[in-house]
């Protein structure tokens, strides 16, 4: 990329730079906090150089009931306030305007919260060094504020970083955080954008995207998030070996405590039950309530001869097993089973629910090839969800044409901007959210109906 005059390519670059001034803190307890919404895509850099958590913190100023631009105050999660008794002298404010203006700044926050981090629990801070990161400041009063709520929260160190900051500012801003960290520091500073080549708005579908993948990546390595240090892990998560007939496949089983069903995970060709894509996938519906099995379809020997990666029939049978071996354990027995198919994966699971009986209450394929399902499609009775990026032209085209065969309940979902593998920001985010709503839907009727499968 062509920078110009500008010293950051975007914000990872920015976060890249950033990084490298705070490597000392590998190895400590860290939590890394990104300021939602542009700090994020930052502050994910840091947390992965670091090997640290990463959260978002968030932030409600409290405004002045007439002159709501100044700030008595601010608040933040775990009920923190923090006031300038000066500001609320000064303007009069009584402690019932207080309590309204609080009052609904928190409900504000709290669907923030939600928004940007589903139901997964804030990161606690008591006692840990804090990295709060934005992609940069100009004024300063959100960053001060942030720090402030940080340090109510429990954070023992607080470590303020961003990619540029004016060089004035800095200096004020060491009275609220115990070192200021920055990588560029005009001496003056019009606006956050001129120091970047690429400065568009992130959303917060790439909040919650890049949220989920640094979990994911934490859960991946062996690592627990702190919540789940504090809370203990969820109903059970761990590998397993599911044995049917001769054969010994591997998997990896997370149940969430009273989940309302459990979904398959059929990868596509090329791909294991490691795959970051289904990964995501998996944390989203965990999170959901739902409880989720990534499996190897093939073992070791069989991977090796590439004809068994495309043999449909063959994965679709080893599909069927899996869900009875499932079905079979003492924590399946009452929970309804859906499939998430990808790629070839999708199209072993509409050929063998295709099979009278095979007990599946739902179907979501994701960038799927329905048409390797071929003429099984029309016996499918399962609801199935059809999800395709509207970039992935071709395969848009089979999953039309594979959605006019389905007699099924069904729908087709077009992700904009998607191409095949959802690697485009937000895409895999919305892709899994689609997911999350059908089957939390399809499975949650078929266990509240009274009908688990058979």
């Amino acid at each position: 990329m062509i920078l110009g005059n500008r010293v950051f390519g975007n914000r990872i670059d920015a976060g890249r730079q950033l990084a490298r001034k705070l490597f000392y803190l590998r190895g400590q307890n860290v939590v890394v906090l990104g300021l939602p919404r542009g700090g994020v895509p930052v502050a994910y850099q840091v947390a992965e150089a670091l090997q640290a958590p990463l959260d978002v913190l968030i932030v409600r100023k409290l405004g002045v009931p007439q002159q709501p631009e100044l700030g008595m105050g601010a608040i933040g999660e775990d009920g923190v306030r923090v006031l300038n008794p000066r500001v609320i002298r000064l303007a009069g404010v009584t402690g019932d305007e207080l309590a309204e203006v609080e009052e609904s700044e928190r409900a504000v926050l709290a669907g923030r919260a939600r928004l940007l981090r589903g139901e997964r629990p804030a990161e606690d801070l008591v006692g840990r060094t804090v990295v709060i990161v934005d992609d940069g400041i100009a004024t300063g009063s959100t960053a001060r504020a942030a720090c402030q709520v940080a340090r109510a929260r429990g954070a023992a160190r607080i470590v303020l970083a961003v990619p540029v900051a004016p060089a004035d500012l800095i200096e004020a801003l060491r009275r609220a955080a115990d070192d200021v960290l920055c990588v560029r520091a005009p001496s003056r500073l019009s606006s956050i954008g001129q120091w970047y080549a690429d400065f568009h708005p992130t959303s917060d579908g790439e909040v919650r995207e890049l949220l989920i993948r640094a979990a994911v990546q934490r859960l991946s390595a062996g690592v627990p998030a702190a919540a789940e240090q504090r809370h203990g892990l969820p109903g059970r998560d761990e590998e397993v070996v599911i044995s049917t007939g001769y054969l010994h496949l591997v998997g990896h089983l997370t149940l969430p405590p009273d989940a309302s069903g459990l979904v398959l995970f059929v990868h596509g060709s090329g791909s294991s039950r490691h795959s970051p894509r289904n990964q995501y996938v998996a944390l989203v519906l965990n999170q959901a309530g739902l409880g989720t099995l990534l499996f190897d379809l093939l073992t070791s020997e069989e991977a090796a001869n590439r004809a068994n990666v495309f043999d449909i029939e063959l994965l679709a049978e080893r599909l069927a097993d899996v869900s009875a071996w499932a079905h079979d354990q003492p924590w399946g027995r009452d929970l309804s089973i859906g499939w998430f198919g990808a790629s070839t994966g999708a199209g072993a699971a509409l050929w063998a629910a295709g099979e009278p009986h095979s007990g599946v209450a739902a179907i979501v394929s994701r960038g799927g090839r329905p048409d390797l399902a071929g003429p099984r499609l029309p016996a499918v009775t399962a609801p199935t969800l059809l999800i395709v990026g509207a970039l992935d032209t071709e395969v848009l085209a089979l999953n039309r044409a594979a959605r006019a065969q389905l007699r099924c309940p069904g729908d087709l979902v077009v992700v904009p901007g998607a191409t095949h593998l959802f690697e485009e920001p937000g895409t895999l985010t919305a892709a899994a959210r689609h997911a999350e709503a059908w089957f939390t839907t399809h499975l949650r009727h078929v266990v509240d109906a009274g009908h688990p499968p058979a």
